[in-house]
C-alpha cells in the first residue's frame, strides 16, 4: 500500500511539472509571437508602443518598444504614461453610473435638468448622450475647431461651441460617435458632485482601481515618466500638435500606463466601481429602433474576436493612438499604446488577443486554381438586402460590398479565406450536396451570413487612367479633423491616400475627380475652385460624407 502511495505521488509529481514547463514553453511561444506582432509595426529608434497581455489574472506579457523622447534619445519603458484619450469615455461613463446608483441622477433625464441654456428644443437624456444617439453635433468635428486647439476653455465654453448647430438626428434613432456628448456628461458629473471632473475620477475612480500613475490631462504639471508624443509629415517624424486639454476634458483626457488600465478592467469587472447590474447596461449594444445595432454601450464597443464577445475602446489625440480589449469569457486583457499618432494599434490589439485565446488571426495562403475559384463566383445577399459580389478577376478571387471596393480574397483552408491587410474572414458554406450556398463574413464588429442569389455577377467596374499633371493638383494634406490627416502623394501614374496612423491605400480612378479606395470601401472626390485648383476633397464612406480642407 505504502508502495502504492509513492507510486501515485511520483506520477502526480511528474504530471505537475510536465505540465507546468508545457505552460511555461506555449507562454514563451506567445511572448515571441507578440514580440514579432509588435515589432512588425514599431520600429527601433522610432516612437514606438508599450504593450500588456493578462490571462486570468497574471501579466504574460509586458513590452516597450521604441523612443519615448527623440530628441533626448530616451527609450520606451511598460511603465510610462500615454495620453489615451477616448478610453477616457469609459470613466466617465463609469462616473455617471455611480452617480445613477446613487439616486443622484437618471440616464433618462433630459439633460436640459443640468444645463437648461441648450438652445435646441428636442429632449434629449443622459443615457443618449452615453451611447452616442443624441444627434448633437460633435465639436471636434467642426471645421473652425483646429484654430481652437491650442485655446484654453471651460466646459461650458466647449459644449457651446456646437450650441448653435441643429441635431443631426432625431435622439435615440441614429448612431454617430459624439465627443460633445461626453463633456457634457463630464459637465453633469461637476454639476452634481460640486467638484471638478479631475477631482471626482481620482478619489472614485483611480484610488479604488489602485490606479496610481494615472492623471487629468495638464502640460504644465510635471509627471514623471511621460512619453512625448509624435507625428509624421511626408514620412518625417515631428512634433505633435499642441491641444489644450481643457478641451478634451471628459471626452480624452485621461493620462495612463497599460497596467494601470489592466487595474481599472479588474476593478471594473470584479464590480468594485459600479454594481453587476450597471456594467452589464454598459457592456450591452444599444438597439436602434430600426433593429440595427450600434455595437456600443456606455464608453465602450462591443465586438468580436475570432467569434468571441470582446469588450474594447480606442483613442486618438494629437500624437497618441491607442486601444484596450477584453475578453470576458477567457478573460484575457491586452493594451496597447502608441506615442505616435501615425501608427494605430486596433489590429495588433486584435491578433495579440486572438493569439492569447489559442485562435490566432495570422493566415497562410494556399494556392487556389481558377476551376475551383469559380465555384464560389455569385451574387450573394444578406438579410438587410445588401450586395456581395464574390468574383474571380485577374488570378485571384475577389469580393465586393455593395458600391464599395473590391478586395483581394486568399484561401487559406477550405472554403475559407482572409481579406489582404485586414483581420476579415469569409467562409463559405455548402449544402449536403456540396455545392455552395451561403458565407459567412466575419470581422472584429460584424458576423453576418450572406445567402448565394440567382442574380447575374454585374459588369465590373472599369478604372479609369488620369493624367500625370491632373494627380499631381491633389497631392497635399487634408485635415479630416484636428490631428487626423488625409495624405494623398503620387508615385508615378499612381495616387496614394494615407489617413493618420493608418495604411498607405491605392486611389483608382472612376472619373478624373472621383477615385475608389483599394482595400477600404470608400472613395475619394477631389473639389475645385474657380480657377481650377484642388482645394478640399470629400470621402464618402460608411454612409457619410467627410469634407477634408487642403492645408
Amino acid at each position: 500500500m505504502r508502495q502504492l502511495l509513492i507510486s501515485c505521488l511520483c506520477l502526480f509529481v511528474t504530471v505537475f511539472v510536465t505540465t507546468a514547463q508545457t505552460s511555461v514553453k506555449n507562454d514563451q511561444f506567445l511572448a515571441a509571437s507578440f514580440d514579432s506582432i509588435l515589432n512588425k509595426e514599431f520600429k527601433v529608434g522610432e516612437p514606438g508602443a508599450t504593450a500588456i497581455v493578462v490571462r486570468k489574472g497574471q501579466v504574460i506579457y509586458k513590452k516597450a518598444i521604441g523612443i519615448a523622447d527623440m530628441e533626448l534619445n530616451v527609450p520606451l519603458q511598460t511603465d510610462m504614461i500615454f495620453r489615451i484619450g477616448s478610453i477616457t469615455k469609459q470613466f466617465t461613463a463609469v462616473a455617471i453610473l455611480q452617480l445613477a446608483d446613487q439616486g443622484k441622477l437618471s440616464l433618462q433625464d433630459d439633460i436640459k435638468k443640468y444645463m437648461p441654456d441648450l438652445l435646441f428644443k428636442e429632449t434629449v437624456t443622459v443615457e443618449q448622450l452615453l451611447n452616442h444617439t443624441s444627434g448633437i453635433k460633435s465639436y471636434t468635428s467642426k471645421p473652425d475647431f483646429e484654430s481652437k486647439m491650442r485655446t484654453d476653455m471651460t466646459t461650458m465654453e466647449v459644449i457651446k461651441l456646437t450650441e448653435k448647430d441643429t441635431l443631426e438626428f432625431k435622439p435615440g434613432t441614429k448612431w454617430n460617435y459624439n465627443n460633445t456628448g461626453y463633456v457634457m456628461l463630464g459637465y453633469i458629473i461637476e454639476k452634481i458632485t460640486g467638484k471638478p471632473y479631475e477631482e471626482y475620477i481620482h478619489q472614485n475612480l483611480f484610488t479604488p482601481a489602485g490606479m496610481t500613475n494615472s492623471y487629468y490631462g495638464s502640460e504644465a504639471k510635471i509627471i514623471r515618466n511621460r512619453a512625448k508624443g509624435y507625428e509624421k509629415e511626408k514620412n518625417v517624424f515631428q512634433n505633435s500638435d499642441y491641444i489644450s486639454m481643457t478641451l478634451p476634458h471628459a471626452a480624452g483626457s485621461i493620462l495612463s500606463t497599460v497596467e494601470d488600465l489592466w487595474k481599472w478592467n479588474k476593478a471594473l469587472h470584479s464590480y468594485k466601481l459600479i454594481k453587476k447590474e450597471w456594467l452589464d447596461k454598459a457592456t450591452t449594444p444599444y438597439i436602434l429602433p430600426d433593429g440595427k445595432s450600434t455595437r456600443y454601450g456606455y464608453g465602450l464597443s462591443i465586438n468580436l474576436v475570432q467569434g468571441s464577445k470582446a469588450i474594447e475602446h480606442g483613442g486618438g489625440i494629437p500624437g497618441f493612438l491607442t486601444d484596450a480589449i477584453y475578453l470576458p469569457a477567457e478573460d484575457v486583457f491586452v493594451a496597447v499604446f502608441s506615442n505616435c499618432d501615425c501608427k494605430s494599434p486596433d489590429n495588433i490589439t486584435y491578433k495579440i488577443a486572438a493569439l492569447a485565446i489559442g485562435k490566432p488571426l495570422n493566415y497562410n495562403a494556399i494556392p487556389l486554381s481558377e476551376t475551383d475559384a469559380k465555384v464560389y463566383e455569385a451574387v450573394y445577399v444578406n438579410e438587410g438586402g445588401e450586395e456581395r459580389i464574390i468574383r474571380y478577376a485577374n488570378g485571384k478571387l475577389t469580393s465586393k460590398r455593395g458600391s464599395g471596393t473590391q478586395f483581394v480574397i486568399e484561401k487559406f483552408e477550405k472554403d475559407k479565406f482572409f481579406f489582404e491587410n485586414s483581420i476579415s474572414i469569409i467562409e463559405f458554406v455548402r449544402n449536403k450536396s456540396g455545392a455552395v450556398e451561403s458565407l459567412i463574413f466575419k470581422s472584429n464588429t460584424e458576423e453576418s451570413t450572406w445567402k448565394k442569389s440567382s442574380k447575374p455577377l454585374p459588369a465590373p467596374v472599369t478604372y479609369i487612367t488620369v493624367d500625370a499633371s491632373v494627380l499631381a493638383g491633389y497631392v497635399g494634406n487634408y485635415t479630416l479633423a484636428p490631428g487626423f490627416i488625409l495624405t494623398v502623394t503620387h508615385e508615378g501614374s499612381q495616387l496614394f491616400a494615407q489617413a493618420t496612423g493608418q495604411n498607405k491605400l491605392e486611389l483608382q480612378a472612376i472619373s478624373k475627380t472621383m477615385f475608389q479606395t483599394k482595400g477600404v470601401d470608400a472613395k475619394i472626390e477631389f473639389k475645385q475652385n474657380a480657377e481650377g485648383k484642388t482645394e478640399s476633397l470629400v470621402l464618402y464612406q460608411g454612409g457619410r460624407e467627410m469634407p477634408a480642407k487642403k492645408e
